[in-house]
């Protein structure tokens, strides 16, 4: 197969792999990871099977229990977690402390804690990012890396989806993220945001989030703003969601240095790995994949062609689900 293998529309669902059944966690609990801290954690599938872990999108986001039926469960040991100030984990939104090196070492935590060697580190949209940056920091940890819409958190991609960009394919619903927003401050929409994420007042914080939240929402996925998460409605997910990724968005990351990934792209260079990207993803476009894949000649790359940024479309299922069977034989 070449290493590019875009995946035809014609394919439609015919062939295509599903995902696997309900699976309920055998194990799981908070860790403590200094601080504040506490971040929630689960493992699914065997507890004597092949180890990988989850990363879940934002930053901000949480895992669900889709994330858990990537992976055959016969097969797969799969920890999954909420990453500082996520989901279940606590404090609940909280910014202290909160930082990308911050999480890497969070990931090595449970690496131990759980007595793992090396594992399949699997991620999508900010999850590749935070996969990309544990496997620059430790390659020597990580067996695989299966990636779903890279987003590589430069200047250029931020600027494409809160900024120019993004705004001209989705004119309605940009005028909706516009609206919380003075026309005086929206020449840097991140930096108005964070000013009113992090406002005192918890209404200036809720009208903020939702109106970000829904940005997000409504053009993550090809099938249109109906197969927008049911989480992106809820109060409580919508500011923790918001607050925490305009907070590592107007931080650039904490990269030391803007296209930081790419620049350390040789680190990873000999790990195996996928890549798997819609062609019509608005929310993290083709490019920053396609410039992945050509600093990464170990990773097969993927592109759905009727899909967009949602990992829930099937194109994007069957690719995922395809790269986890074949990760097994590692």
């Amino acid at each position: 197969m070449d290493r590019t293998t875009p995946a035809s529309a014609a394919m439609s669902a015919i062939g295509r792999r599903g995902l696997f059944p309900e699976v309920e966690p055998f194990d799981s609990g908070w860790l403590s990871v200094g601080g504040k801290h506490e971040i929630y954690y689960e493992e699914c599938g065997s507890p004597l099977g092949k180890p990988a872990v989850v990363l879940h999108g934002g930053p901000g986001g949480a895992i669900n229990t889709t994330m858990r039926r990537f992976f055959d469960p016969a097969r797969w040991r799969v920890l999954l977690f909420d990453q500082r100030a996520c989901g279940k984990s606590r404090p609940n939104a909280s910014l202290e402390d909160n930082t990308t090196w911050g999480l890497i070492e969070d990931i090595e935590r449970l690496r131990r804690r759980q007595g793992v060697e090396k594992w399949t580190v699997f991620g999508g949209s900010w999850g590749s990012t935070l996969a990309l940056a544990y496997a620059v920091c430790h390659p020597e940890r990580v067996e695989s890396l299966i990636l779903r819409g890279v987003f590589l958190l430069t200047e250029r991609e931020l600027r494409w989806f809160y900024q120019d960009g993004a705004s001209m394919i989705f004119p309605d619903a940009w005028e909706r993220f516009a609206a919380p927003i003075p026309p005086a401050e929206r020449g840097d929409m991140i930096g108005a945001y964070h000013a009113r994420l992090t406002h005192p007042d918890p209404r200036i914080q809720a009208r903020a989030a939702a109106a970000w939240s829904q940005w997000e929402g409504d053009t993550i996925s090809l099938r249109g703003p109906e197969a927008r998460p049911a989480k992106f409605n809820e109060t409580d997910f919508a500011v923790a969601f918001a607050r925490i990724e305009c907070h590592f968005f107007i931080n650039r990351g904490f990269f030391p240095e803007d296209g930081w990934i790419l620049k350390n792209a040789a680190k990873i260079s000999n790990i195996p790995g996928w890549i798997v990207q819609g062609r019509f993803d608005v929310v993290t476009p083709l490019e920053a994949a396609w410039s992945l894949s050509k600093a990464w000649p170990a990773a097969r790359f993927e592109v759905i062609w009727d899909a967009g940024h949602a990992s829930t479309e099937p194109g994007i299922i069957d690719a995922l689900v395809r790269a986890t069977d074949q990760a097994l034989a590692l």
